[in-house]
Parts: C-alpha cells; structure tokens; sequence
C-alpha cells in the first residue's frame, strides 16, 4: 500500500483538476465575502465603513437621538503648530457628521457592505415608512454621496450637518472621559466654526489657529422621496480656509457626472480585487481577509493618507496621529503579499516628503549625518526629538529603521531600484548613523548600545529591539550599495558593525530578553524584543539553534498573561509561521477574535484602531507564501485543518507573482512569474515537481527546493508527475458574511 500512496495522490488531484471550477464569478465569489446587518449598527466598532485613501465615512444609528449618522472624515485634515510637535500640536483633526432626521420613529434596518462595489445600502424602517439608502466614496473625486429613496410617508426627511469642534481628539476624549492626566495644561482651541446652509446645500468653513484650515460643502440634487446628498473636503496647509475651492468642487456634482463617476469607482474596485485572489476552508478567515484588502484600500493610497490609527474614520480617541513603534508598519504589510504594493507607496512617497523633518527629530548636534522617527508624528513625520541613548531619558530610536524596513520590502517586492537609490538608501544611511555615534566596544571585543528603550516596556543596554534592526540596517544597507554600485565610504564600519555587534541578550531558560540587564517578566503586548525573527529574519529557520530560542521566547512571551493583547496574536501567528508551524500559527491568529475584533472587523483595545486585523491578514499571507532569504517558499505554514486551499497572484520578493492550489493536504499546482527578471528559487512540499508546458527548468539544489530559470515576464507551472494543472478556484467551506451585525 505504501507504494501505491503516490500514485493515489497524484490520481487524486488530477480527479480534482477535472473538475476545479476556474471559471467562477468573481463577483458572485465577493458576494460571499460582504459584511451584513439585520439590526442597526449603534458606534464606530459596528458600523459599514467606506473610504478612497483619504476621505471616509461611516454610518450608523446616533445613539440618543432618532437619527442615521453619516460622518465626514478626512485623513489628510490636520493641526500643525509650530510651536508643539506633541499629540496635542500635530494630530489629526475631526471634521464632524450629517444626521439624516426622518419624519417618524426609527424602528428597525438593515445594511448591506457590498465590498466588490465598494457600496453600503441600507433600508431604515421607521413608524412613517421607510428611508433606502446607498452610499460610497468616490474613488477619483472628493465626494461622499448617499442616494435615498423613500416612502411617501418619508418623503419630509432632513438633512442636517453638524460640525465637530477643532480641537486635538486626545483633548477632547479626556475631558469625555474625565482624564485629567491626558489634558494638556495651557491648550488654545481653534476658532469655531462658520456655517452656511441654503435648501439645498451648504458649507462649513474651520479656520486654524497654526494657518490653514478646512471647508466642507454639500450639496442635495433632487426632491421629495428620491434625492442624493454629495459632500466634498478641502483642507490647506496654509492661508485661508479653502471655502471657494471646496464651493467650486460641489458645484461640479450633477446626475449624469455622478453617474459616470460611479461607473469609475465600481471599475477601480474590481481591478483592485482582480490582482489576487485568496480562498481558505475557514470562511470566518476568508471574509475577514476580504474585509482586510477592502479596509486598506479604503484608508490609503497613492497620493491619499498614510493609514494612521483610525485612518479615514477618526473619532475621539488618544491615538488620533501616525504611532511609528509598530502601528504604522503592520497597517502596510498585508499590501506587500497580497500584490498590491501600489498601497503602500504612500510610505516612500511620505519618507521623500519628510526627509528635512526626519533630520529635526534628532537633537540638533546629530543633525549633520542622522535621522529619527519619534513616537508619534502627524503626515509630515515631524515630532518630538528622540532621546539620546545613554542619558537616562526614554530613547525609542528604532523606529525609523523600522520604518525602513517596511520601505526595503517596498523595494524587494518590486525591485524599485529609483526608490531605493533615492528614498529608501540616503534614509537609512541616516537612521543607522544615529546608533553608529553611540556604539562602544566591551571587555568582550564587540560592539554594544548603551540604554535605549524598549516600546512599551523599558530601557536597558543593548535593547533587543535596537539591536535586531541596526544588524538588519547594516546589511541591508550593504546589499543596497553593492546593488546600486556606490562605494560608500561608511560601507566598511557597517561591516564591522554587522559581524561585531553584540549578542541578542538572551537568558538560557526564558529566551530573548529586552536588553542586557533587563528581563523579559512583566506582561507586555508588543513583540519588539523579537523583531530578529520576525518581521527582520536576522534569527530564522535556517539559522541554528534559532527555532528552539525562537519557542522558548515565544512561549516565555505569551505564557505572563494580563496584557496579551489583539496584535500580541498576530505577531506570535507570524513568528510561528516564520518557522513553519502553521498549527501554532492558526492557533494564535484565531486567538485575534476572542474580544478585541469588533462586528465590522475594526479593533478596540483603550482606543479605536486599524492596525491589529490588518496584520492578522498578513498573518494569513505568510501561512500561503514566504519569501524571505531569496526563496519563494509556497504554502510554508498551511496548518493540517485546512486540506484545501487556494490562491492567485500572490506576491513574493524579487517581484515574482506566484499561484498555487492545495488539495488533500497536498500541493498540486504551483505557478511562478517573473516580473523582473530576478533569480528564482522555490521551495515547495510537491511530490516529484514537473513543468507542465513550456521551456522552463526545474533544477533541484536541496530537498524541497528547486532553481528555475526564468527571465522578466515569463512563467512557469509546475505540477507533481506533470498532471494537468489546476487554477485557482474558490474552496468548499461554511460560514460566510460571518462579519456585521445579526
């Protein structure tokens, strides 16, 4: 029988192949993937939730009142005083919502986020009749539109606009929360508002004390039970408010422009979802991983906002800026993988921006060679100083080179040889030189950091966080020069530094530590002290003796119990997915649903969040596809729960664009594409893997690993015996629109 195994299996999957459905609808396939309503949502945490990368809105029932809120959000409006660069100087500023006031009692609804047309509808059933409603956010004009047609007993409903106050949200959600330690002493509110309403339409104009202001317009086209609201935004930096340009925009808004505008926003979405496509058996984990893409898209773009703590959707909260010690990179890491690295350019585009800001935040005597990200910042990276490390203050310094690295996997997944000679190299030249100022060589001959801080825990010599990413820093900025062929005078200290720098601290029962001195023993929600396995890979599966420090560390981490936290679960999925254990690896991303993800998958923990689901979607990216260490490594963490799945076009570094279909347990059909031209090596579980069709070579250099000569724009796909390929099609499973509320 042990003979015939293979031969069964293969037969299997070629009974399978036959009958995959590759034609499915991808439409009908989205469908499945929506989020439902059969009662009214009450707060941000349940609502439908609709956004283009800068603008947003939700919608949801105002609590106390009889009325359907419709916010107004805008990524890019922000405070920007010049003489406070703290939370309460440079953040993000609320705009404010329209209530729609119907004309009997609210007694019931339901809603609809239809993801595949990036479109909410809603029924509002009320004691008169009904209100129906569709609502998007254009994907190529500033405008909110909401369509409503309603019954005849409906037809006297109102529109009204209610401004927000134009304070910092950390202000204003202390004093709503009564937290005195959060006021700021001494804080100047911005003037109040201007509002001017006609029957038809209106504009609010908000002036800021720093210069600069906002101005929202709305406009209503129609009459009695069939009419449709369009708001717009317009924020300047500086001068005066933007009243006439968002006037001017407002008044571009008629039946047939909005008609073809829609027709564009609906293709844009389909196109968007077009460039991969990701099937699981848990369709809890499907739709969630949908509502991720959709989410990200939502809140940034080219051109858009960075996607900050709330993104679009902002509402009081303590976090209403760019939080840069972790927040801002899991946002953009499911955007790499799932092959829509046109998101997160925004991060190098912000970075080319602000690179004068990321000189200022380092004290001015390191302003000649270095740079710095504070804590937080708002869109133009500009923050409070940094600490220097050494003097006793907390110096969080690592966060640029964090931030780095999220613009390196930038450039490995699309080989961008411009952004990493112009942005991504001078950048990091500048962070790592921070840390060269303060290394010092030991009794031990190596080379070691004095105090710096630890996100969210402390501060102690050669801080683990610190050291994982100036080694990650080094090298890479090696690789970089040798890439772009710049003799870099500083080259030969990162050399030193890479090959002298001192050991993880690390204790022989417990692991990794925060630093030297410093254990790891009270619960801590962040996994920076283990940043060297993931996301940096300086510790990895092929290094030795780094998958037994790597569960020991782990292990130590999550057994404190107290603040294991939504994105401490996503952060132990990846590490156990960095090496290969995808039981473990779906274990702990299922541990993400337990209380901190909401009905519409956003994330509540002391505050509205964004980043936490985001990860835990990149969390299912690294289960299917790897590719770290310059191997395409597919299906690397599939845990033995998920007998099939399925995806298409999913993205791996060196630019390769790689399909594949699970079946049995077994990898059946594996495509590769290059896209630009990079050599290629593929590490895969397959049974005896043969090219079906075409010139393509496999050549095996270890076990389960295999080179392929492929050049930029051709394919290759490979099968176990050469069987008939199989594609990418959804997989069988229960439980869909498991998201919203029921």
């Amino acid at each position: 029988m042990k003979r015939l195994t293979p031969l069964l299996i293969l037969l299997a999957a070629l009974l399978s192949a036959l009958t995959a459905r590759a034609d499915f609808s991808r439409a009908d396939f989205m469908a499945d993937q929506d989020m439902t309503w059969t009662r009214l949502p009450g707060q941000w945490y349940e609502a439908p939730f609709l956004g283009n990368g800068s603008m947003g809105t939700y919608i949801c029932r105002e609590p106390g009142t009889n009325a359907i809120r419709v916010d107004v959000g805008n990524s890019l409006v922000e405070d920007h005083r010049a003489d406070d660069r703290s939370i309460y100087g440079h953040t993000r500023l609320l705009i404010g919502h329209f209530l729609l006031e119907p004309e009997g009692e609210i007694t019931g609804g339901d809603m609809r986020l239809d993801l595949w047309d990036a479109t909410a509808t809603a029924t509002i059933r009320t004691s008169r009749g009904h209100i129906s409603l569709r609502v998007y956010v254009a994907t190529d004009v500033p405008y909110i539109v909401v369509d409503t047609e309603a019954s005849d007993g409906e037809q006297g409903f109102r529109w009204q606009f209610v401004p927000a106050k134009a304070d910092s949200p950390r202000q204003l959600n202390a004093i709503a929360r009564g937290a005195q330690n959060h006021l700021k002493k001494g804080y100047v509110s911005n003037p109040a508002p201007t509002v001017k309403t006609t029957p038809d339409g209106g504009l609010c104009s908000q002036p800021l004390l720093a210069g600069g202001g906002y101005a929202t317009a709305w406009r209503i086209l129609g009459s009695g039970t069939d009419r449709t609201l369009v708001v717009t935004s317009a924020y300047a930096r500086e001068g005066a408010v933007p009243s006439e340009a968002a006037r001017a925009d407002i008044a571009a808004a008629d039946p047939a422009m909005l008609r073809a505008m829609y027709e564009r926003h609906t293709a844009w979405w389909h196109d968007f979802y077009a460039q991969s496509f990701v099937s699981l058996p848990d369709k809890k984990l499907e739709n969630f991983y949908w509502a991720q893409l959709y989410k990200l898209a939502s809140a940034t773009r080219q051109g858009g906002a960075i996607a900050d703590n709330c993104g679009p959707w902002l509402v009081l909260t303590p976090w209403p800026a760019a939080w840069w010690n972790l927040n801002v990179q899991l946002s953009y890491w499911p955007s790499y993988t799932s092959n829509h690295t046109e998101l997160s350019r925004v991060l190098s585009d912000a970075v080319a921006a602000g690179g004068a800001n990321l000189v200022q935040n380092v004290p001015p005597r390191y302003r000649h060679d270095s740079a710095a990200l504070p804590v937080n910042t708002g869109s133009d990276l500009l923050g409070v100083p940094v600490g220097t490390p050494g003097s006793g203050n907390k110096a969080q310094v690592g966060n640029l080179t964090w931030l780095c690295h999220n613009l390196w996997l930038q450039y490995r997944y699309t080989m961008d040889r411009d952004m990493l000679r112009d942005t991504l190299y001078p950048t990091l030249r500048r962070a790592v030189n921070y840390y060269l100022h303060f290394l010092t060589e030991g009794d031990d001959g190596r080379l070691h950091l004095p105090s710096t801080y630890s996100p969210e825990y402390g501060s102690a010599p050669d801080c683990n966080y610190d050291l994982a990413l100036l080694r990650w820093g080094c090298g890479a900025l090696l690789e970089a020069a040798a890439t772009l062929g710049i003799d870099d005078e500083l080259a030969p200290r990162w050399r030193e530094v890479a090959e002298r720098l001192a050991d993880y601290p690390a204790d022989p029962e417990q692991g990794i530590m925060i630093g030297a001195g410093l254990p790891y023993e009270k619960s801590h929600r962040h996994f920076s002290h283990l940043m060297m396995f993931y996301p940096l890979h300086t510790l990895n599966a092929e290094t030795p003796g780094a998958r037994e420090l790597m569960e020991r560390s782990a292990e130590h981490w999550l057994g404190i119990k107290g603040n294991i936290l939504g994105f401490s679960h996503t952060g132990a999925s990846l590490i156990y997915s960095a090496f290969g254990d995808g039981d473990k690896a779906l274990e702990h991303l299922r541990g993400l649903f337990g209380k901190h993800v909401r009905p519409n998958t956003m994330y509540k923990e002391s505050g509205p969040v964004l980043e936490t689901p985001l990860s835990g979607a990149q969390a299912i990216n690294e289960m299917l596809l790897q590719s770290w260490g310059g191997k395409l490594r597919v299906f690397p963490a599939v845990s033995g729960e998920w007998a099939d799945v399925s995806f298409a076009d999913l993205r791996g570094e060196g630019a390769f664009l790689v399909s594949a279909v699970r079946r049995g347990g077994k990898t059946v059909s594996v495509t590769v594409r290059s896209l630009a031209g990079e050599p290629c090596v593929v590490r895969t579980d397959m049974t005896d893997p043969q090219v079906v069709g075409g010139s393509a070579r496999l050549t095996r250099i270890a076990d389960g690993e295999y080179a392929i000569n492929l050049r930029k724009g051709e394919s290759v796909t490979f099968t176990p015996g050469g069987i008939a390929p199989e594609e990418p099609a959804p997989v069988a499973g229960e439980g869909r629109n498991h998201f919203g509320l029921k």
